[in-house]
């Protein structure tokens, strides 16, 4: 297991890689699925997102089977893991500067705006005060900076997944059979 430490850090950035660039492409369909009123982008988003802890799942088995021989306890598993989801998180986390910086200019707040001027004009009974809530916390987003934003999307990123990454090593753990047998 000596010579398989080294080689944690390496498929965790290299999975993590490619987890991060699913992530982006995923969060593209997130803005088109507003700016074309599109809601079928919004459920492919929602969709790929259930695929993410499949797709940990996956990278886990393979980092088990080709470097690990097959057997791997479950904290070095949730380790690789949760590696793996971070550095998912650091190049995602690029790609939402980019865009809240550069590309959104309010865009997604004011679509949130309007859906909500729309659903106070409908006269539904007691939704006032469901509507003020979710105002206040328009407000309260509206005075973060881009970076602000990238921040909070990341360290929710890290931790829904380190969260995940819990189930994952669980079922994806295996012991050597020399271990199981003694």
């Amino acid at each position: 297991m000596a010579e398989n430490k080294g080689y944690m850090q390496r498929y965790a950035m290299l999975f993590g890689t490619y987890m991060g660039v699913f992530w982006i492409l995923k969060f593209i369909l997130f803005p088109l699925g507003l700016k074309y009123n599109l809601p079928f982008l919004s459920f492919l988003f929602m969709g790929l997102t259930l695929c993410v802890p499949f797709m940990g799942y996956y990278y886990l088995r393979i980092y088990r089977n080709q470097v690990c021989g097959g057997a791997i306890n479950f904290l070095p598993a949730w380790l690789f893991t949760v590696s793996m989801y971070i550095f998912s998180a650091l190049l995602t986390a690029v790609a939402h500067y980019i865009y809240f910086r550069y590309i959104d200019h309010g865009f997604i707040l004011n679509t949130y705006e309007n859906l909500l001027s729309s659903l106070s004009a409908s006269n539904v009974p007691g939704i006032e005060a469901y509507l003020k809530q979710l105002n206040e916390a328009l407000d309260a987003i509206r005075a973060l900076s881009p970076i602000d934003i990238t921040f909070q999307l990341m360290s929710q990123n890290v931790f829904y997944c380190s969260l995940l990454a819990l189930p994952t090593a669980l079922f994806a753990m295996r012991r050597r059979k020399d271990e199981v047998a003694g």
